[in-house]
């Protein structure tokens, strides 16, 4: 009767599992887009990343170009982008599929002490942009070359805000900034250059976008005088021109020679910066479906860290030896007291490794906790491999932005049956009798803990003005999904294993 029940329990969890799943990983954006020649393409913009702070913020939060823009309404996010603080907007970028084009101006703004601070700030944090275009995160292209003599691609997903100028000493390293005797000269990234590759199928009428990529330039725009700037932008809106900028033309590029715009956050007068952009297209082999193995592939780690290995692999083995080895010895010692005793006098009580028979079936003290806490380690066991099952399937595709996070919270609240059953017959078997509490606290331990830290770091992000935080209309979903859904299942599942 337990044997059915239990395969009953097994049946419908992989049931839900399933349906869960396909109702998750179905996002749009999976399925190829063919575009034809001439396409306009309007490029959108995620949140501003830095590995220095962890901290994201929206992107017009510093004062981008931004005309034409809906500066309220954003991208449809899924439960793991919000989490993951993804805020996706429109951007005034466009381009032309086909169509190359130089020098395009974006936008002229003038600057005022407070807004150049601001730059300044995110570029000696190191933050990043993150354009998206077909749904391919913009990247920075990093070549490496191996032991063999190749040269292999990789790519740096986003490209920095800016960069500062820091002095090296004389053997070319930087110098320490409590050392500087002055501070360090502080450029801008204004302008763009974006090579889009794209894949033709002959057999197919259509165009597949397979690769974003960027190259930033800090560059003093020049003009001449006397520029109707109103009247630049309008006429740049509908047939393009470059405002009769001398630093760049439809035939003339930004190059590293230009001088670049620097930002002093000490100046009181305003600060004109000119944001440009030069598109180009190049056809690539690359086809749709292996379009994002470059950017899986991190700019960081394109070698193998085999030394790394290694030295993991033999400090495990000898951990794994003495704890061996001082086991072996212990045994033997018993074995050889034991040799020396032809019988046991009576009443002479056993010692060593003898005296484990009489612990084997003894209740451990706190036998309650220990069930919740397996119980719930079975639950995480159980999400994760069906997690790692669906991706190594191929489910959880990169393009879907936030899918690895949202499967994973709905695998772990539906496996709560699989949680509530293991502890509730662990604890039957420690001759518990309360399966009841023990549900509960099966349900409520590690998720309430889990929460309970989430909620006060989301305040304290919140207090930072950081698109990280995670809305609190989001956190009654979570609290709903917990109290609503996996309590249930994890008392059902209490249930049947108490039976």
């Amino acid at each position: 009767r337990l044997g059915r029940s239990a395969m009953q329990l097994l049946g419908l969890a992989l049931l839900v599992a399933v349906l869960t799943a396909t109702d998750a990983f179905y996002l749009p954006g999976v399925a190829p887009t063919d575009y034809t020649k001439g396409t306009v393409l309007n490029a959108k913009v995620e949140a501003l990343t830095s590995v220095r702070t962890q901290l994201p913020y929206e992107y017009y939060i510093l004062p981008f170009c931004n005309q034409g823009v809906n500066m309220e309404s954003q991208e449809a996010l899924n439960l793991g982008e919000v989490l993951r603080g993804s805020r996706i907007y429109d951007t005034p970028y466009t381009f032309k599929l086909g169509y190359d084009e130089t020098c395009k101006v974006l936008c002229r703004r003038s600057y005022d002490r407070a807004d150049i601070q601001a730059f300044v700030l995110m570029i000696e944090e190191e933050y990043r942009s993150h354009f998206l275009l077909d749904n391919l995160p913009t990247a920075m292209s990093v070549f490496h070359e191996t032991d063999d003599g190749e040269t292999t691609k990789a790519y740096e997903t986003g490209y920095p805000l800016g960069f500062v100028n820091t002095p090296v000493d004389e053997e070319g390293e930087e110098v320490a900034r409590e050392k500087l005797t002055e501070k360090p000269k502080i450029f801008l990234f204004n302008h763009l250059r974006f090579t889009i590759l794209y894949h033709e199928d002959p057999n197919r009428h259509g165009i597949r976008i397979v690769g974003f990529e960027v190259e930033p330039f800090s560059v003093k725009h020049k003009y001449m005088n006397q520029v109707d700037w109103k009247q630049c932008l309008n006429k740049m809106a509908g047939q393009g021109g470059n405002c009769n900028l001398l630093t760049c033309s439809k035939d003339k590029e930004v190059n590293l020679s230009a001088e670049p715009m620097l930002l002093n956050p000490d100046k009181k007068d305003s600060t004109e910066v000119i944001w440009t952009y030069d598109v180009h297209y190049k056809p690539s082999p690359i086809r749709w479906s292996t379009r994002w193995d470059a950017y899986l592939q991190s700019a960081d780690d394109a070698q193998v860290h085999w030394f790394s290995i290694l030295n993991s692999f033999m400090i495990v083995l000898f951990l794994s030896g003495l704890v061996a080895m001082i086991m072996v010895r212990t045994l033997r010692r018993d074995f050889q007291r034991y040799e020396q005793q032809d019988f046991l006098e009576e009443g002479q009580e056993e010692t060593g490794w003898k005296l484990v028979h009489g612990d084997v079936f003894r209740p451990p003290v706190m036998a309650g906790w220990l069930s919740v806490l397996t119980g719930t380690g079975v639950q995480l066991a159980v999400s994760s491999f069906i997690l790692m099952l669906f991706a190594c399937f191929g489910f959880l595709s990169p393009a879907n932005r936030g899918a690895l996070m949202q499967a994973a919270l709905f695998l772990f609240v539906f496996m709560g049956m699989f949680g509530g059953y293991t502890s509730a017959r662990l604890f039957r078997m420690f001759k518990g009798n309360r399966w009841k509490s023990n549900g509960l606290w099966t349900a409520m331990l590690y998720p309430g803990s889990v929460f309970s830290i989430f909620f006060v770091l989301n305040l304290l992000i919140w207090g930072q003005k950081s698109s990280g935080a995670v809305p609190f209309g989001t956190l009654f979903a979570l609290l709903c999904m917990w109290l609503g859904i996996s309590t249930p299942l994890v008392l059902a599942g209490a249930y049947f294993g108490f039976r």
